[in-house]
């Protein structure tokens, strides 16, 4: 009787291995940056290839004897046109200020000579009306007023939420453990005014200052993926409100008597 040994395979196809298929969802905000981890190291002898729904977006090989992305890879595609980046030491893809239009499966290809790694990140864009994304990225307050910054619901129990004030890190949930203030700098400039809500990850700032005003970063981690969110806050002073109200109105003013004298 002869004895056979049976080796379980997933995938073989023209000499190659296929193996290692995931899958990775991902759940952004119109505006959002976003970066999708390859989780290696180049090497010379491997070849990394991005795929969006099957078109090739981004290639690089562990030489750097050929890169490219969007446009460079297919002529005539210029969905991405100056939004792909792609990081030359582990072939990581940033998509920059994603739109809805950005939804669908990217497909990544780690390829070295004996086998090909497949690894699928399906990205959902929640659209955001532009007026509103606007307000979202750029506001103006009153000094003394509060606002709050709302991540929206993109928050998982692993994922660790950093903010960032002018690239200074101002607060951090890891788990179940939430930091506001650790540098001298932020006590100083923040003083008790920070309120970070652990549930949502939302960042509030009480009886603002113009000194508060600045970019302001969040950075959303997980083991696959990293979203980038912008937001830019102006705080104007009493007394310059006043005068701008003023001003305001001293023109609307103007432009009613200059209607009535034309009429």
């Amino acid at each position: 009787m002869t004895n056979f040994i049976v080796f379980p395979v997933c995938v073989f196809s023209l000499g190659v291995f296929v193996d290692d298929i995931s899958g990775v969802s991902v759940s952004v905000m119109e505006g959002d940056s976003v970066t999708l981890y390859t989780d290696v190291k180049t090497n010379q002898h491997e070849k990394i290839k991005w795929f969006f729904n099957d078109t090739r977006i981004a290639q690089i090989t562990g030489d750097l004897s050929k890169i490219c992305t969007d446009v460079q890879c297919n002529e005539g595609t210029e969905r991405f046109r100056d939004r792909l980046k792609l990081d030359h030491q582990t072939g990581s893809l940033t998509i920059m200020n994603i739109t809805n239009t950005d939804s669908g499966l990217y497909k990544l290809q780690i390829i070295s000579s004996s086998s090909i790694s497949e690894k699928i990140f399906s990205v959902a864009v929640h659209d955001v009306p532009a007026a509103e994304r606007d307000e979202m990225q750029r506001k103006t307050l009153k000094e003394g007023e509060s606002f709050t910054f709302d991540p929206g619901d993109i928050k998982n129990t692993d994922d660790v939420m950093v903010w960032y004030f002018n690239d200074s890190l101002i607060a951090e949930i890891t788990g179940d453990q939430s930091k506001i203030c650790t540098e001298d700098e932020c006590k100083e400039r923040f003083r008790d005014r920070l309120k970070l809500d652990h549930q949502t990850g939302s960042l509030t700032i009480t009886d603002t200052r113009t000194t508060d005003s600045g970019e302001y970063k969040l950075q959303i981690s997980s083991r696959n993926f990293i979203i980038h969110r912008h937001h830019s806050i102006s705080i104007i002073s009493e007394k310059n409100f006043s005068v701008n109200d003023r001003s305001v109105l001293l023109f609307v003013i103007i432009g009613i008597w200059v209607a009535l004298l034309l009429v």
